[in-house]
């Protein structure tokens, strides 16, 4: 996934101003107690930093390839 790809999807999922917050205040224990942002700036996949960010905000699967996307097998 590309990093324009993460930002888009966390705007449709969160709001545009939301999911910055988001990506800069909230602690993943499944990206090694780092921010979304943080996470990516080490490397970490944007793919596996959104995946990471739906589960800890609950974001149903059908959801998590973006409301018109379905999911990818």
């Amino acid at each position: 996934m590309r990093l324009s790809s993460f930002w888009e999807l966390m705007a449709d999922e969160f709001g545009a101003g939301y999911s910055k917050v988001l990506a800069r205040d909230l602690v993943l224990g499944e990206l090694g107690h780092r921010t979304a942002e943080e996470a990516i700036e080490d490397g970490e996949d944007p793919r596996t930093v959104w995946f990471a960010l739906c589960r800890a905000q609950d974001v149903p699967e059908s959801r998590w390839w973006g409301a018109d996307r379905p999911p990818r097998g």
